[in-house]
């Protein structure tokens, strides 16, 4: 192997690193983007499943639209564990895809996810989809070459990985589920949910999670202040990039080289605030989830028309009519923000939360920013030389 090769395999292998940590503004603008097909894949993956689920549904039903009335029959029961298992298949999908390819494989696997995607988007619904199938594949790309898909990629691994602090969250949610089920019994609010309209509930949605997301983000900034002001290496660190592509690079001499810039700086208070909003939102997530089920237990259409005063029992869903209320998907949606509200407070305000989650976060910053320092230090003497 060549010296140019080594240096790029490298290259790739820091990069990498980088990436898996949520971390693309440490890398080279042109590092960031490479590769991009390869990266893409996993989503790209992911929503092409998703889309390819929609075949089936159509060839069965004729339309796309799912409207069971009475018992449902054998095809429309086909049609129902379809829905049911079009989001776990994409998830588990997106998720093979970067453990069993690598390198060019992925980059083919990327290109040929986006050619399902616009076929299935064709077969779905016909030629007009095509410029949106086509704008959706340029966006992945887009926020893959911006290292947004590497900071949510990161966020979503960190909480699969610390279920046991998610758990926690849960569990400190519990009066705030106690709570909601005040509000679930209430007729007020589910002639709210009702009545509101979707655009006026995303609106509500999105005024209270803001509120929410902006404490934390505040919280994380608070955090990190020292640490982006100064980092100092210490033995352990140098210990934990022992197994990186980073073991063998020397810290730089000059200390001006580890200042962060703001772009970098405002990379690690996202890795951070977002690390801990997706946890949130699971718990959110799941709490939403809790009360869906209720209801479709306990609300007949007698009882959702005492409530509601109407006895309209379907909705629409992306396109799909689903035999279940509206006005409890809105009730749902509605219960799952002040969930999240309430945790987000509780994880800012918990000692324990942070002692178990936050702080080794930090510290793993704190460990990639030293890599950050060797990898920029190096890319400094090559352009030199």
């Amino acid at each position: 192997m060549t010296r140019v090769s080594r240096q790029a395999s490298v290259s790739a292998e820091a990069e990498g690193w980088f990436l898996q940590r949520g971390l693309p503004s440490a890398l080279t603008t042109r590092g960031r983007w490479r590769r991009l097909w390869a990266r893409s894949a996993p989503v790209l993956a992911a929503y092409a499943t998703f889309q390819s689920c929609g075949i089936p549904i159509y060839a069965l039903t004729g339309t796309g639209n799912i409207q069971i009335e009475g018992p449902p029959t054998t095809t429309e029961w086909v049609v129902l564990g379809i829905v049911a298992a079009a989001i776990p298949l994409s998830f588990l999908v997106g998720w093979l895809v970067p453990r069993l390819l690598r390198g060019r494989a992925r980059a083919v696997a990327g290109m040929a996810a986006a050619l399902v995607i616009l076929v299935a988007g064709y077969l779905n619904s016909g030629p007009g989809t095509l410029p949106q199938s086509a704008i959706v594949i340029a966006v992945v790309l887009l926020l893959t070459g911006l290292g947004v898909g590497s900071v949510l990629g990161w966020a979503v691994r960190i909480t699969l990985t610390h279920v046991a602090a998610v758990g926690g969250l849960a569990v400190r949610a519990l009066p705030i589920v106690l709570l909601t089920a005040l509000v679930f019994f209430n007729t007020y609010v589910w002639l709210m949910a009702a009545t509101i309209s979707g655009e006026r509930l995303v609106l509500a949605m999105v005024f209270l999670i803001g509120i929410a997301a902006s404490f934390v983000v505040s919280a994380s900034v608070e955090r990190v202040r020292p640490m982006l002001r100064s980092t100092q290496v210490l033995p352990a660190d140098a210990e934990m990039l022992a197994d990186t592509p980073f073991a063998g690079l020397a810290d730089p001499e000059n200390a001006a080289t580890l200042r962060l810039s703001r772009v970098e700086r405002s990379n690690v208070v996202f890795v951070l605030a977002t690390s801990q909003l997706v946890q949130i939102s699971v718990v959110a997530a799941v709490t939403a989830g809790i009360y869906l089920v209720l209801g479709l237990i306990v609300l007949t259409p007698e009882l959702l028309k005492e409530w509601t005063h109407v006895s309209r029992s379907e909705a629409v869903v992306m396109g799909w009519t689903l035999p279940v209320p509206d006005s409890l998907i809105h009730m749902s949606l509605f219960l799952g923000a002040l969930t999240f509200m309430y945790v987000s407070a509780r994880a800012v305000g918990d000692g324990d939360y942070r002692s178990m989650f936050l702080d080794p976060r930090v510290d793993d910053l704190r460990v990639a920013l030293i890599a950050r320092s060797r990898y920029r230090n190096v890319d400094a003497h090559d352009s030199g030389s």
